[in-house]
């Protein structure tokens, strides 16, 4: 995953009371329109938030891993603007909305790091809209290792690399194995 996160606004919402949830793989987590009434963040596991379409696709917005908020601008918002579905069983911690509102409004300190975790979580996305723009697997790979300073995953994280570039895992495995020939 593109690992721009910022991690001081997920540490100060710790200070906040909080409970946690485990949930099945295939569970979701809120429905597109669902009130927001908690913030949430993904302890273990991995959540895609994702915004359906009238024909059933599904389009994806974020995948989420461990330490990730989900759909934290709808902390703004009165509904979420997408759906939350575990792709993995999930442990999640989630914070009640009104608080973490409350805590923003009142430190100027976390409302300084929502900005910076806001902006992060901006700069991300637009390198995933880069990468996926691109046509050749070769350029998507080369690009996104210019984002992770040329450090490819492990091994067995390389499914989760052919969803993040949005190519089929044969065709990164193909790519993977004429650099390694070249």
């Amino acid at each position: 995953m593109i690992t721009i996160m910022s991690t001081l606004f997920v540490d100060l919402l710790s200070t906040l009371p909080s409970t946690s949830l485990t949930l099945p793989q295939g569970a979701h987590l809120f429905e597109r329109d669902d009130p927001v009434r908690h913030v949430h963040a993904v302890v273990r596991g991995e959540v895609h938030l994702l915004r359906r379409q009238a024909d059933g696709a599904a389009f994806v917005l974020q995948r989420a891993g461990p330490g990730a908020l989900l759909a934290e601008a709808s902390i703004l918002s009165a509904r979420f603007h997408c759906a939350a579905e575990c792709v993995t069983a999930a442990d999640i911690t989630r914070w009640p909305r009104e608080d973490v509102r409350q805590l923003i409004a009142t430190s100027h300190a976390v409302t300084e790091a929502y900005a910076a975790h806001l902006a992060a979580e901006v700069h991300a996305a637009r390198a995933r809209a880069e990468i996926v723009s691109l046509r050749r697997v070769a350029d998507r790979l080369d690009a996104w290792l210019a984002w992770q300073d040329g450090r490819l995953p492990g091994k067995g994280q390389w499914q989760g690399l052919a969803r993040e570039l949005n190519v089929t895992p044969e065709a990164l495995y193909r790519e993977l194995a004429r650099r390694r020939q070249a």
